[in-house]
């Protein structure tokens, strides 16, 4: 079997205050998978995504990415431009003027020239079906538009894993499918955090439940963790 692109190992965490979210949980993220991650409000999904690119530090275990031990915030830096990171809600991530600029921040922030983000930009617009919102403010795009938007921003790092959390949220049946279409045609490996069973079995290689601070095999015909 390949590496594990991202592996945790015994990982605990409690936030300040609140009994543990996290107890002695174990992952493996391997080429080629989408694996989809379900489970209940508060059972801590978002928290294993954020712990994955150095954002919360968990109590217990460790945290292994590309072939590495991650410690500390400096060796994280590395993992946050090679995993991209879509947040639940796209208005914690779009901060520039217009949808271009958006997009452009990521390329230009790791030494890409004018013109070859340019030609990034282009390319991400065209291949997400946006070029139509190229010169739109973003904080005026629909709720649809600005969750496409901003992994059109995330996949112009061209990171190598994606991480995505309720990436299907509040979007219409079209949308949803053109997301569901998108995500498939994409060889990058990715986890998704999602409540909705119907988008899950159109994308995931392979499923998982947290449950009680664990992860469990989720049989989605079952829709249930299995025993």
């Amino acid at each position: 079997m390949s590496e594990a692109l991202i592996s945790l190992r015994n990982i605990g965490f409690a936030y300040l205050g609140r009994t543990a979210t996290l107890q002695a949980l174990d992952l493996d993220l391997f080429p080629g998978e989408r694996l989809c991650v379900s489970g209940p409000n508060g059972a801590g999904k978002s928290t294993l995504l954020h712990i994955m690119v150095g954002l919360l530090k968990p109590t217990t275990g460790t945290v292994e990415a590309f072939g590495q031990k991650r410690l500390g915030e400096k060796n994280f830096h590395d993992v946050r431009r090679r995993a991209g990171l879509v947040f639940q809600d796209p208005d914690d991530q779009l901060f520039c003027p217009t949808v271009q600029e958006d997009i452009a921040f990521g390329p230009l922030n790791i030494g890409k020239s004018k013109s070859e983000t340019a030609a990034i930009v282009e390319q991400v617009l065209e291949h997400f079906g946006l070029m139509h919102l190229k010169e739109r403010i973003t904080h005026k795009l629909s709720g649809g538009e600005k969750r496409l938007v901003t992994l059109a921003a995330v996949m112009a790092m061209e990171p190598e894993v994606l991480l995505l959390d309720e990436p299907s949220n509040g979007l219409d049946e079209e949308t949803t499918d053109r997301l569901v279409e998108i995500l498939v045609s994409l060889p990058q490996s990715m986890i998704l955090i999602s409540h909705d069973a119907h988008f899950r079995a159109k994308i995931a290689t392979r499923s998982l439940s947290l449950v009680d601070g664990h992860l469990e095999d989720f049989d989605p015909k079952c829709r249930h963790a299995k025993p």
